[in-house]
């Protein structure tokens, strides 16, 4: 308290020094995933626009699995039921150290990210709708533009060769986490069919036998592996998108550490498989969900048609308004003041920049709309959005370079040569802003 009044809260101020390192190795490996993304998408642009389009056709919908066990998929269902599990996987681990540690741990620094991730899922979705609606379209994609790619976004980033301050990119982060929260409860409501109550009562008796295994301080992957492809399993075969059961195993996951433990089951965990996601699932299934044909035709169906312009129109103007609006507004409610060295000018580009919807909008793309015809348009619309967002974005960003770097070059700086950073060190009295506390 000063002269009898609350002290207001920094936004987009300097991380806790833990934070900030977590955050560092989270965003470090999924910048370069990103750039394995951005190829992998290349390369099935040209693949599905060459004379050997055909050969892509073929491998993406060859088939094979254990018939018996209901698990007879095609490539492409590989890689959107199976792979993206991992990724979604390490998306809940992702979501509980945020829960228990990181920003959404109390309702106060967790009221920003999660307004501003909120708006800008229901603004999106009212754009398309309101986009279907005047057009005479279906309604049924509403949640294509709803999801920020991160590995997309940071991907930008380093094409770019940018030096967003780590707020600004924890922020994003923390943004993707609710983001990929709100697409996987979208695609658990509202995208499942033919529920097998035997099969699915067998996924949740494996998800408690597993919180089990936590709670008692079991450790082993021989024990956990084969739970895992089994509750996987369960779940495909239960009617719900297997890659809920990715998201619930990570939810379930620890994230603090036991006296005397170096990392906790969730960290040692996230370690493994991150690389894993952002370096092979994600681009593989981009790989098969990405390859488009690319025709004036196409592109001029993206904007006479209503669904596939409502898809566009959500990720570029939803994605911005919703997010730029919600924190604003949550700064203004909870009195947040924003850190002074920045501007609204970069919480806009920010913006912008979570309008990149491509791993997550891709896939609920191809759940929306089962039709492959309708869902090529979708999947067109997806990429041309993703691509006019990640353009106006790199602008504005370029824009306010001269500022990032000042910023970054002191958050960065280490003349001591100690490992951390001068400013962590040079603090007002009383604070100490290597462990968090003040």
């Amino acid at each position: 308290m000063r002269d009898g009044r609350r002290e207001r809260s920094v936004f987009l101020g300097l991380l806790p020094w833990p934070e900030r390192v977590q955050v560092a190795r989270a965003l470090r490996t999924e910048t370069v995933g990103g750039l394995v993304l951005l190829a992998a998408a290349v390369v099935a642009l040209v693949w599905a626009n060459t004379p050997w389009s055909g050969a892509y056709e073929d491998l993406r919908d060859a088939h094979f699995g254990i018939p018996a066990l209901g698990l007879d998929l095609s490539v492409g269902h590989w890689t959107a039921d199976g792979l993206l599990t991992v990724f979604f996987l390490v998306a809940g681990i992702e979501l509980k150290r945020e829960l228990v540690v990181g920003e959404l741990r109390t309702p106060a620094t967790a009221a920003l990210p999660v307004v501003a991730a909120l708006c800008g899922m229901a603004v999106p979705a009212a754009v398309y709708l309101a986009t279907t609606g005047l057009g005479g379209g279906s309604g049924q994609g509403w949640a294509v533009p709803m999801a920020t790619d991160i590995a997309f976004a940071l991907a930008v980033l380093a094409v770019l060769s940018t030096h967003l301050p780590s707020a600004l990119r924890a922020f994003l982060l923390t943004l993707a986490v609710v983001d990929d929260l709100g697409a996987i409860l979208v695609i658990a409501v509202f995208f499942t069919s033919d529920l097998n109550p035997i099969a699915l009562a067998g996924a949740v008796a494996g998800l408690v036998v597993f919180y089990v295994l936590q709670r008692f301080r079991v450790r082993g992957w021989w024990w956990y592996m084969p739970l895992g492809v089994a509750i996987w399993a369960l779940m495909y075969n239960g009617g719900v998108h297997a890659t809920v059961a990715g998201v619930a195993m990570g939810l379930i996951l620890r994230t603090t550490r036991d006296e005397g433990e170096d990392a906790s089951p969730g960290e040692r965990t996230e370690h493994l498989l991150r690389p894993v996601s952002a370096g092979v699932a994600v681009p593989l299934f981009a790989l098969f969900a990405a390859g488009v044909s690319v025709s004036s035709g196409a592109v001029g169906e993206v904007f006479t048609s209503p669904e596939p312009l409502g898809v566009v129109l959500g990720l570029v103007v939803g994605k911005t308004v919703g997010i730029f609006a919600g924190t604003y507004l949550a700064a203004r409610f909870t009195r947040a003041r924003l850190n002074p060295d920045l501007a609204w000018a970069d919480v806009f580009a920010l913006a912008v920049l979570a309008g990149i919807g491509f791993t997550v909008a891709l896939l609920i793309g191809e759940l929306a709309f089962p039709d492959p015809a309708d869902a090529e348009h979708i999947k067109a619309a997806v990429l041309l959005g993703s691509l006019i967002a990640a353009t106006v974005a790199a602008l504005l960003v370029k824009r306010r370079n001269r500022i990032y770097r000042r910023l970054w070059e002191a958050e960065t700086r280490d003349e001591d040569a100690d490992g951390i950073p001068d400013i962590y060190q040079h603090t007002a009295p009383g604070r100490d802003n290597t462990d968090g506390t003040s």
